[in-house]
């Protein structure tokens, strides 16, 4: 049985995954949004059709966003949904 070595995560897992510094950035933005949509449409106890009122899209894109798809959704379409669901969206600078 071979043993893995383990390494420490940046925090940032896709950094860690070696995608670019500017591409990281963009995908861990993405990645919480869609997440803090998740959690916004399982607070607020909306069906997938009840979300895509709220939300202005199709049911199939609520769909798409419940299922974790990121690769069909913008920085830009996140940001307009997340504030459609009433989050408050903030870019923090380190």
């Amino acid at each position: 049985m071979s043993r893995k070595k383990m390494v420490e995560s940046s925090g940032n897992v896709f950094d860690d995954l070696g995608f670019s510094a500017e591409e990281s950035a963009i995908l861990k933005m993405r990645a919480e949004l869609m997440a803090g949509l998740r959690t916004a449409i399982e607070e607020q106890g909306w069906t997938q059709a009840e979300a895509s009122q709220h939300l202005g899209v199709a049911q199939s894109r609520v769909s798409d966003l419940v299922r974790g798809k990121w690769d069909k959704f913008s920085l830009d379409m996140l940001v307009t949904l997340a504030t459609r669901a009433g989050l408050k969206v903030e870019l923090a600078m380190a």
